[in-house]
């Protein structure tokens, strides 16, 4: 029987898989999900890559998922005159002026209108994914701020901002990301993804954006790159429906020594919550340029899927690299080799609030046990919404989960849960009939054999498609 990894892998679009040819490699290869960042995107070209993907998904029976991925505030310094390099101890002035400016070694432009206005003296200023670090001198509390240079280097064109300290007062949702997502609303998209999220109102605000724009729930998922994330993260995980671990911008804005434990426990945190957690960045890197990952790289993936991710996320290695293909390649092979080891020992924590799902929780969570304990090959669970698709994921039984369901949307959009395959099915008979019918589906795809245990999840009476009340295990004939 064929090997299926149960741990996602997310690819970024870009100038590297534009074509048909290389999109249906990385999927056949093992990409789940596509992820459209709208810091680099021209809306012509998303909707080729789009229409590309979702024909393959047609053509071949694919589920592959789309994910947005909104820019958020992203800070940056203007354009250079000529080539600047700054010295430690040199002070320089950021000036956030109406007018654009070429910079110079004294004085360069920022694109944050109310730079001058948030900051105070003493906090500090980090350009280039932290290579040059400032300290704040003094500021007018209008436009200009005076800095020293604490750590100098090449000072480049367009690079990145980042405000460790500082209170920043824009919305996490900028005017381009309300254009972005509407863009992404009329694509159907399966998820969307917010940047720098701080306070569960910037979700909300995202939130009621898809809700004016879109018939159904599109899922957002909070991405986790600033301090005051961090440290809200309970607050911020009841607004979002997932998470996302975006260890670029965290590993600037908090010391890079504290970002391997904040990975582990915002990991926990979604489990607990289940919530899909995905973990980003710089994951297989060398391979932007090489065919070979480093041991290190390797040994990230690996620890990843061991921590209990949901999907691990590439960016560059995909969107620009020179090997698209073969990276998502290497990728399969690190979680397939890892993630059904005896070494790997995740918690599971039982539902205990009483909600009005709680029968449902309880159901899934003793359905996942139960899998375990007969060693069934496949859960089955018959889902309008997906919800009992997410709760079966999070309880990480060793069966794979597959979900069946009569709504389009969710076909696509479960691609992103760990372990989780969804099928269309619309013929809810009686349940026998159905249940029957299913197993069949299970065994064609090769997920079963004659023999095997499954456990089938149900709402009875099965056409009336309520929550789920049901659990009986099968013997596949």
């Amino acid at each position: 029987m064929k090997l299926r990894k149960k741990t996602k892998i997310i690819a970024t679009l870009g100038p590297a898989c534009s074509s048909e040819e290389v999109i249906h490699k990385m999927i056949k290869t093992g990409v789940d999900v596509f992820r459209i960042n709208f810091s680099h995107a021209d809306y012509f070209d998303i909707e080729d890559k789009v229409k590309i993907i979702r024909e393959l998904n047609e053509k071949y029976h694919y589920n592959t998922s789309i994910l947005a991925d909104l820019q958020g505030p992203k800070l940056r310094v203007g354009v250079m005159k000529d080539e600047v390099v700054l010295k430690e101890g040199d002070t320089i002035t950021f000036a956030s002026t109406e007018e654009e400016f070429l910079g110079t070694a004294e004085r360069v432009y920022m694109n944050y209108k109310t730079f001058a206005n948030d900051v105070k003296a003493g906090e500090n200023i980090l350009l280039d994914d932290g290579k040059l670090i400032f300290k704040i001198i003094e500021t007018d509390g209008v436009s200009e701020v005076r800095a020293q240079v604490i750590q100098g280097g090449p000072l480049r064109s367009k690079k990145g901002v980042n405000l460790p300290n500082t209170n920043v007062s824009l919305p996490a949702l900028t005017e381009k990301d309300i254009k972005d997502a509407q863009f992404a609303i009329q694509l159907n998209v399966d998820w969307i993804a917010l940047s720098f999220v701080r306070t569960p109102q910037d979700l909300q605000d995202l939130n009621d954006l898809i809700k004016t724009h879109s018939d159904y729930k599109i899922p957002v998922i909070a991405k986790i790159e600033k301090p005051e994330a961090v440290k809200n993260i309970d607050e911020l995980i009841r607004h979002c429906d997932g998470l996302m671990v975006a260890r670029g911008d965290l590993g600037v804005e908090i010391p890079a020594q504290e970002v391997p434990l904040i990975q582990k426990h915002l990991v926990r945190r979604a489990k607990t919550a289940r919530i899909p957690v995905i973990i980003a960045t710089q994951m297989m890197e060398t391979m932007i340029t090489s065919l070979t990952p480093t041991r290190a790289e390797v040994n990230d993936v690996a620890n990843s899927v061991m921590d209990g991710a949901d999907a691990v996320m590439l960016s560059g290695e995909t969107s620009v690299g020179n090997y698209p293909v073969e990276v998502i390649e290497k990728m399969s092979q690190i979680i397939l080799s890892v993630e059904d080891s005896e070494l790997i020992n995740l918690e599971v924590i039982d539902p205990k609030v009483r909600t009005k799902r709680f029968i449902t929780k309880s159901v899934c969570y003793h359905a996942a046990i139960m899998a375990n304990d007969i060693e069934a090959k496949t859960i089955h669970t018959l889902t309008n919404s997906g919800y009992t698709a997410f709760q079966i994921s999070a309880w990480r039984p060793n069966a794979h989960i597959l979900a069946f369901t009569s709504n389009k949307h969710m076909l696509t959009q479960l691609n992103l849960l760990w372990g989780v395959t969804a099928f269309y099915y619309d013929k809810y008979e009686s349940t026998d009939v159905t249940i029957e019918d299913i197993n069949q589906i299970a065994k064609a795809n090769n997920y079963v054999k004659e023999g095997d245990y499954s456990i089938n999840l149900a709402s009875m009476p099965i056409r009336e498609k309520g929550m789920v009340n049901t659990v009986r295990v099968s013997v596949i004939e």
